[in-house]
């Protein structure tokens, strides 16, 4: 596993499987995590046995973008070159490789190299980027020891976002676990998403808790279970069809588990045909509907089919059941609640119209509706109006973002136990950065025991109150007494508390009486108590509405002050829109008709 730099400046993370057919389990734990694969074959020697069984765990894992790479082509003459190129069409004929480019290189002479990773650049515009929205999920292909740190797991993350400090569960074993630190490439990172190469510092377990093949993911997003239902393709030139309770290696994601396959509508798959089937395990695994895996015989041990996920907990079936046929092809096929619950969780945390999530899931409008109403009555989707348009939200995906802020408002109010709460346009900006501004307040509405509370332009969790010290109090009253007895004149407030020979934190103890209303800060180094300023307020006001404007000097004389402070007041009134400012006069704004 190691970084890769493209011309173009992309970063890529290369994982570089064992060819030879001993390892080729170990490529099957990769494999899940593979957007562009590079099919490496050494030209002096051609296409191996193994080469096929690389290629169709590819087919059937959904790769879909590769290149070919002829390595060691120093080594041979152009002639016997041409003949390992025919040799390799011949075996990715009829695979997602069929009409990939062959690039010849070599390693040593660094001949083709240039414009191999010219094609790899170009190759990489053809990715389609990976889920980032709902639940992360993560299978673990490595785990280990550091000290000083405890258990860190690796994998590739195949979707959502993780975060440090977030909550997570392993699967299947369902271990509560906490994000401790992130590594994406050797770096530590506060956010990794899907498609990354990522480290996992978790909390709390020992490393013979989590194992390869395990899955990091949002706790609750899994369940696990000892029988799936499936739809299985044997492949085309496998030796003989797969029978009725055979028992198989079955691989997804980054687990081998070994278990038997009872066929739904036949007695056999012969090679080249699929059917319907249900895998009973001998270990439980956490899978979702829609997951690719790969099925090897039991011994000698050789991949034989692939296929699809239909049903990841499946309870036990009669063979032969319409019922249960009928139910699985329109698995298949999506059911319209799991089209538009995928669309849902899709998009994370922006929220969707019932018009919106139509276009996505391919539905008409009636399915769709149908769809959004019984995934909010079975509490997987949430709804909430603004300007008279219904929203949906995927439940889990809210939920998990709702914990972050919480954690992040916990973190907020031990370091600043004075402030009123968070600003609401930082949390908007780092919890719900593609949410327009009219949405946050009512998706936090939907927060369960009102566990948050937003006040003004602030946010904090509802058991938080600022709670003065006598010496922050003294503090407070000496500053408010030293503010009102210069009105509209004030001192540094710095000044002032300093002056008090009190031992608390002046900034913190300011930016507090700012939250709670008791000052009003017009600009940089200007701080009004609060009655001061509603009484500067009043003045203008009337002044304007007996004479029509007001200048800066009028009010200057209006409130026996100077200029250094009447022009940052005027200035602070426009901006709340009590006054407007025309030439070099102020008259009233829209706030100012309507202000007593």
């Amino acid at each position: 596993f190691a970084p890769f730099d493209l011309p173009s400046g992309r970063r890529a993370g290369v994982v570089d499987v064992p060819g030879h057919e001993r390892f080729i389990k170990h490529m099957l734990a990769g494999v899940g995590g593979f957007d562009l694969v590079l099919l490496v074959v050494a030209a002096d020697e051609g296409a191996m046995p193994q080469t096929r069984e690389h290629v169709d765990i590819l087919d059937l894992s959904g790769v879909r973008n590769g290149l070919i790479v002829l390595n060691k082509a120093d080594l041979v003459e152009e002639d016997w070159l041409e003949l390992v190129k025919d040799d390799v069409r011949d075996v990715v004929q009829g695979t997602f490789l069929e009409k990939a480019p062959i690039y010849s290189v070599s390693a040593v002479t660094r001949e083709g190299v240039p414009e191999l990773l010219q094609a790899i650049d170009k190759a990489t515009d053809a990715v389609i980027e990976r889920e980032s929205g709902g639940p992360f999920r993560l299978p673990v292909d490595r785990v280990f020891s550091i000290p000083g740190f405890g258990t860190v797991i690796t994998g590739t993350l195949i979707s959502g976002t993780v975060h440090p400090g977030e909550q997570a569960m392993v699967y299947p074993r369902e271990l509560e676990t906490r994000i401790r630190q992130i590594e994406v490439h050797d770096t530590k990172v506060e956010e990794a998403s899907a498609g990354q190469r990522v480290a996992l510092n978790l909390a709390g377990l020992g490393v013979d808790e989590v194992e390869r093949g395990a899955v990091i993911a949002t706790p609750g997003s899994l369940a696990p279970a000892t029988a799936i239902d499936a739809r299985l393709l044997v492949l085309g030139h496998s030796e003989g069809p797969v029978e009725h309770r055979q028992r198989l290696r079955l691989h997804t994601g980054t687990a081998e588990i070994l278990g038997r396959v009872y066929l739904l509508e036949s007695e056999e798959i012969n090679p080249g045909e699929s059917g319907l089937v249900q895998f009973r395990l001998e270990q439980e695994v956490a899978v979702r509907r829609g997951d690719r895996f790969v099925i090897r015989t039991y011994s000698p041990a050789t991949t034989i089919g692939g296929g699809m996920v239909l049903e990841p907990v499946a309870s036990k079936h009669k063979r032969f059941d319409p019922k249960v046929l009928t139910e699985l092809r329109q698995k298949e096929k999506g059911a319209p609640e799991d089209l538009v619950a995928h669309a849902l969780e899709a998009v994370g945390m922006a929220p969707r119209t019932a018009a919106e999530l139509t276009k996505t899931a391919g539905l008409s409008m009636e399915e769709t509706q149908t769809a959004v109403s019984k995934l909010v009555a079975a509490g997987k989707a949430t709804s909430f109006t603004v300007e008279g348009n219904v929203y949906y939200l995927d439940v889990l995906t809210f939920k998990q973002t709702l914990d972050r802020v919480n954690t992040a408002l916990t973190d907020y109010h031990q370091k600043y136990p004075l402030r009123q709460g968070a600003p609401l346009e930082e949390v908007r900006a780092r919890f719900f950065p593609k949410v327009s501004s009219r949405f946050v307040l009512p998706l936090l509405s939907l927060q369960v025991a009102d566990a948050l509370v937003c006040e003004g332009d602030r946010i904090r969790l509802s058991n938080h109150t600022v709670r003065f010290s006598p010496e922050q109090e003294a503090a407070a009253e000496a500053l408010l007494k030293a503010l009102t007895a210069q009105p509209f004149s004030p001192p540094a407030a710095s000044d002032i508390i300093s002056k008090s020979k009190l031992k608390v934190d002046g900034k913190e103890l300011v930016a507090s009486l700012l939250d709670s209303g008791r000052l009003v800060q017009v600009a940089d180094d200007i701080i009004f108590a609060r009655s001061a300023f509603e009484e500067a307020k009043k003045r203008v006001i009337t002044f304007i509405k007996e004479n029509g404007s007001l200048t800066v000097g009028e009010l200057r004389d209006l409130l026996n002050t100077s200029r250094r402070y009447a022009l940052p007041l005027l200035e602070y009134l426009d901006a709340k829109r009590i006054t407007r400012r025309v030439g070099d006069k102020r008259i009233l704004g829209p706030a100012g008709n309507i202000a007593e």
